[in-house]
């Protein structure tokens, strides 16, 4: 399990329940690593201003990893984390590497989100 404020996706059923339920979903798949850190903190500092999307992490060694290493957007991924966007249960973007919190706000607004605050 990852060491961050975020819920965490821990199996294939939790995967499933959290498209299921959200319309938008932002999940992050990576490690402890550099260039995972900023992803995270990122999400943690803004997921209070995107009320309707559900922040979640993943391990990107963890026994659900595979519903998100799977995906044909992120075949082509060198760098971690893997950072997908879902809406409606189908991805709408993903992101490779780290990301800045400008980054991650773009795509929440451009793909996800009609609800955001000041962060």
């Amino acid at each position: 399990m990852l060491n961050t404020n975020l819920e965490h996706i821990e199996s294939d059923e939790a995967f499933d329940k959290v498209l299921a339920e959200n319309e938008n979903v932002m999940i992050c798949c990576g490690r402890q690593g550099p260039m995972c850190l900023p992803v995270y903190d990122a999400m943690e500092k803004l997921e209070d201003s995107y009320t309707d999307v559900a922040f979640r992490d993943m391990s990107f060694d963890g026994p659900a990893a595979h519903n998100i290493k799977g995906l044909p957007e992120v075949q082509s991924f060198t760098g971690l984390p893997f950072t997908v966007y879902f809406k409606n249960g189908e991805v709408v973007a993903a992101t490779t590497s780290i990301q800045k919190k400008k980054q991650i706000r773009e795509i929440l607004d451009s793909k996800l989100s009609a609800v955001a605050k000041a962060a």
